[in-house]
């Protein structure tokens, strides 16, 4: 094979000494007619000076585009010769230049919306029936043009699978329901990138861009990646679309300036090959130090911007480029078709193709294209990317091929329309060489990135593979040869993960740009900055809590003694240890109201009955029998009941909640309970403090000899020790640190609980088991009346 296409180019480099046809390969009839969108050329000329709507003209050949193009007559040549794919039918072909211009690709898009066989758009209401020119349209190349196109041709349904447009509006299917791609959208390329700098610890950077839809759209997407902090932006830039204007210059020069000042060492530059190799040389000649350049396969891979003088000197250059693979016999192919097209025979057969297309349209605008030997290509041939164009022409072959119902004997012969093989290309996978593709949610294919580096040695330039991209990064650092002293990857640090104990400091006009300072002393790092109290040092700090008896309650409800008139007594404590939570907090304050409260009901009624017997003898006999033990227990319930209602009200208004206190303690945290509403606080045990105060104001006036026992002298006493520890309890919680605030609460419970324990229960108990003999109704007859002074007459 080899001999044969030394033999091929031989032929094709003596016989390029004459004009040849191949600008006359770009149209064929056939069954099914395929348009094609391709940048044969570039520069267009003056197109601010056009006074009338006349033909654009390119200046000059862009041999890539030339080689896409070829890579579609290769596919649909290759379908046509095929005998599983589309047996009996007839692929046509109808390509033609864009220019990189919109005004350019627009003309020949009307061109393939025009009905079949005219040269005239239809103007209807219902277009359900209209059958346009083209089956399917393959291209164009740049975002900014297929934004242009995509809308006309999805208005018709007519699919449109683009070849290298990668801008992520293209997504859109409400937009564009026709548009389809075979390769992935700048948003994969962003996250590729944002990988990239995070593996080498970048994370001050400068960023430019062609100002195009290109360059803008994924700039735009790679700042709102990076938005969360990761990584700050030096300088952020465009490079200007004319590059002729004045203006242009200056501006890259400020760009230039402005990045030596920033002292970055990482430019990440999103541009076609034309703004790169601007930006670049403008580099070279204004001694930019060296950085290292994260590019992207338009000007990567591009011999213009390889042959820029001392581009070598710019340091090290890594991109990613589209992970696709070679198509076989594609360079063979262009070998014998450039050998072909010097022959007169061969030529004289394409012409009168060409002409059966149709007279009266668009010629295919590459004149420069007849002048082209396989020499003038065989450099760019060996590594331009023909696989995404091969793909597109394929997803159209197959989808016609399930449209039309096609076995391996033949295809029926059947009309179909455009928006019919839309459902097939949204559905069905087709194998291309071995390998699986399908189009996704959003119309494209996912393939990867493969990540390159330019190695120069003895000035020559080879793309070295050292990883890949496809939802994760895979790098081979150790084949990276950066262009510092020592070949490692420089540092290009604006900030560092703060460790424990330490802040961000905000250092100039940068707001994500920040060094790390460590706390002072006696201080802890918190999200607003170093706080008192805390620790220089970075800690984990340890939970503290209490582990003694957080609540007890007073004594409840007395039990009757059955061996006489004296209540014995009982008493319940409810004990909280271990960690605080939200429900052990509202518990313990809940469970401490309700058995004070349980307490205190049992002194009410003992007090009603005193101060009935004392203050109102005369309808004491009718009212006792409501405080009797027989009925007392109504009274005890109702004030237990009132008492639930306000724990209710606690609940609904705001019960207590733990809450970590960070500043009380150096090293540790410690856990409390907060209240959360003082209000519902207030109300649930400022009932207790009602019905104490009641207890009191019928029982202190009770007078009675101090050598026998009494009960009112007990309930009073118990209450004004209630009262008395209340009022400092009060006084001290406010004005003690958090840390000693649950150890007083819980001081104070015990002290009330053991006051109340000492002053009423207590004597009780001495009498109950002591001296059962004065357990009798005649020694307590009087105990609750007023005894004369003085001995009896």
């Amino acid at each position: 094979m080899i001999p044969g296409l030394l033999l091929c180019v031989s032929f094709g480099y003596a016989a390029a000494l004459k004009p040849t046809c191949l600008s006359a390969q770009f149209r064929r009839p056939g069954d099914f007619v395929i348009g094609g969108l391709f940048p044969f050329g570039m520069d267009t000329i003056n197109l601010t000076a056009r006074s009338e709507p006349t033909l654009i003209v390119c200046e000059r050949l862009f041999v890539d585009g030339l080689i896409w193009a070829l890579g579609m007559k290769f596919a649909i040549d290759e379908i046509n010769n095929s005998t599983s794919l589309l047996p009996g039918v007839e692929l046509g072909y109808d390509i033609y230049d864009t220019c990189f211009e919109p005004l350019a690709a627009l003309q020949p898009s009307l061109l393939f919306v025009t009905r079949n066989g005219t040269t005239g758009i239809g103007v209807a209401c219902n277009y359900t029936d209209y059958q346009p020119r083209v089956a399917a349209v393959i291209g164009p190349h740049k975002s900014d043009l297929c934004l242009l196109t995509a809308q006309l041709f999805s208005f018709f349904l007519i699919p449109q699978v683009s070849y290298g447009a990668s801008s992520e509006k293209l997504s859109n299917k409400e937009l564009y329901p026709s548009f389809y791609r075979t390769v992935p959208s700048d948003k994969n390329l962003v996250e590729a990138v944002v990988l990239l700098l995070n593996e080498f610890g970048w994370n001050w950077i400068a960023t430019i861009g062609s100002d195009d839809e290109y360059g803008r759209g994924a700039q735009e997407l790679f700042l709102s990646t990076i938005g969360n902090g990761s990584i700050c932006i030096a300088y952020e830039g465009l490079i200007p679309s004319d590059l002729t204007d004045p203006k242009a210059k200056k501006q890259m020069e400020e760009t230039i300036e402005y990045i030596n000042k920033t002292n970055v060492n990482i430019i990440v530059l999103f541009a076609f090959r034309q703004p790169a190799q601007a930006l670049l040389e403008q580099s070279i000649k204004m001694g930019l130090s060296k950085k290292v350049w994260i590019g992207t396969e338009p000007w990567l891979l591009s011999d213009i911007t390889t042959s820029i003088p001392n581009i070598q000197n710019i340091g090290t250059v890594l991109g990613f480029i589209l992970k696709a693979s070679t198509v076989p016999g594609f360079q063979k192919y262009i070998a014998n078709l450039l050998s072909s097209v010097q022959q007169d025979e061969f030529c004289q057969e394409s012409r009168e193709f060409y002409r059966r297309v149709s007279s009266d349209v668009l010629g295919t605008q590459c004149k420069q294209c007849d002048h082209i030997s396989f020499q003038d290509i065989s450099s760019i041939l060996s590594h331009s990317q023909i696989q995404p164009v091969y793909i597109a022409v394929y997803s159209v072959a197959y989808a016609l091929h399930r449209a039309l119902g096609c076995t391996h004997q033949g295809c029926p012969k059947a009309s179909i329309r455009s928006q019919q093989l839309l459902h097939f290309m949204n559905t069905v996978p087709f194998t291309v060489n071995g390998q699986s593709f399908r189009f996704d949610e959003s119309h494209g294919t996912n393939t990867g990135y493969k990540l390159i580096f330019w190695h120069w040695e003895n000035g020559s330039l080879t793309h070295l593979l050292v990883g890949d991209y496809q939802e994760s990064l895979n790098l081979n650092k150790s084949l990276i040869q950066f262009h510092t002293a020592d070949q490692k990857e420089p540092t290009s640090e604006c900030f560092r993960e703060c460790e424990p104990g330490q802040i961000r400091q905000i250092k100039g006009f940068h707001l994500c740009c920040y060094d790390c300072t460590d706390c002072p002393e006696n201080t802890y790092c918190s999200s607003k900055g170093c706080k008192q109290q805390g620790s220089s040092t970075p800690l984990q700090r340890a939970r503290h809590l209490l582990t003694t008896t957080l609540q007890t309650a007073p004594p409840a409800l007395p039990a009757w003694s059955t061996s006489g008139p004296l209540p014995g007594a009982r008493s319940a404590t409810t004990a909280a240890r271990g960690k605080p939570s939200n429900n052990l907090c509202v518990m313990q304050q809940i469970v401490y109201a309700l058995c004070l409260n349980a307490c205190l009901s049992t002194f009410f009624t003992k007090s009603l009955e005193i101060v009935l017997l004392t203050e109102f003898p005369r309808c004491a006999r009718s009212a006792l029998r409501w405080v009797r033990p027989s009925r007392a227990w109504l009274l005890v319930a109702l004030c237990l009941l009132t008492e639930c209602l306000f724990c209710f009200c606690y609940l609904h208004l705001g019960p207590d909640y733990v809450l970590p206190d960070y500043s009380s303690l150096p090293t540790e945290v410690l856990l409390t309970c907060s209240t959360a509403s003082w209000l519902a606080f207030a109300l649930m045990h400022g009932y207790n403090g009602c019905l104490a105060f009641v207890c009191f104001l019928c029982t202190f006036m009770v007078q009675t000899s101090g050598k026998k026992y009494n009960i009112a002298r007990g309930i009073t006493f118990a209450i004004l020790i209630y009262f008395i520890v209340w009022i400092f309890f009060v006084a001290i919680f406010a004005t003690l640190r958090t840390v000693f605030r649950s150890v007083i609460q819980i001081g104070t419970i015990l002290m009330v609980s053991l006051g109340i324990v000492g002053t009423y229960y207590i004597p009780k108990c001495y009498i109950l088991l002591l001296k059962p003999d004065l357990n009798r109704e005649d020694y307590f007859q009087y105990s609750t009346q007023e005894e004369p002074e003085g001995d009896p007459q």
